[in-house]
Formats: C-alpha cells, structure tokens, sequence
C-alpha cells in the first residue's frame, strides 16, 4: 500500500491507476490525514445479478402496486 498527498495524486493520477491495476491500494492524504483509498474493482459477478432479477420477478409476479385500496384512497378524498 502507498500513500499520497492530494497534490501528488493529482499530478500522478494516471500512474496511480496503473499501481492500483497492478495490485497496490493506495491512501490519499489531505494534510497528512487519509481522506480516501483508491483500490481495484471487485468483478461483476453476473451470475449473482442473474439470481436477483429472478427472485425479484418471481416475488412480484402476482403483485400490483395499489390494487384495489389505491383506487379508494384516490376516491376517498372525493365528493
């Protein structure tokens, strides 16, 4: 793990990213006290996302937002 000021991260963002692409994690500092850590992004597991959308269609499969209660409320208000 390096560690940066914001100045020099800056400057050198491009190489940062090669660091990080490489392996390394990397602390930038705002007057020597870490502000935020540059680090690869984990993989998109597209089977995961797959089973969500799944299981979110299977639970609204037969659901309907408001129903019949919507309507009453709506009417409920009128004269």
């Amino acid at each position: 793990m390096i560690t940066v000021d914001v100045e020099e991260a800056r400057a050198t963002f491009k190489a940062l990213l090669d660091r990080v692409e490489a392996g390394d994690d990397v602390t930038i500092t705002r007057h020597g006290k870490p502000v935020a850590r540059l680090v690869a992004a984990a993989p998109v597991e597209r089977g995961r996302v797959d089973d969500a959308i799944a299981r979110l269609k299977e639970l609204r499969r037969g659901s309907r937002l408001g129903g019949d209660g919507g309507k009453m409320l709506r009417d409920s208000g009128r004269r």
